[in-house]
């Protein structure tokens, strides 16, 4: 294996696991926000006003997304096994 391939193998893990946390940053980004300029507008400075939201996004993205991120997790895997012979060598 030479530097090549290393680097190939670590820019594919790392765009999957974007991909795969993305929808989960964005939500938990934009429900904080919202939750913020509620907060900023009522004047209401409680910190765990913010966590009960977050929560029940993360598991509604988990239930709408997470057929497609197992998907994308395990095409990656049966890829990156399957490429074992090839990267490996004789």
């Amino acid at each position: 294996m030479n530097q090549d391939t290393a680097v190939h193998l670590a820019m594919g893990a790392l765009t999957t696991t974007l991909e795969v946390a993305m929808p989960f940053l964005l939500a938990g980004l934009i429900v904080g926000v919202l939750i913020s300029v509620f907060q900023a507008i009522t004047q209401i400075q409680e910190m765990t006003l913010t966590f009960i939201p977050k929560i029940l996004v993360s598991a509604l993205v988990m239930a709408v997304a997470g057929p497609w991120m197992l998907d994308r997790i395990v095409s990656y895997t049966q890829q990156l096994l399957s490429s074992i012979p090839t990267i490996a060598g004789p």
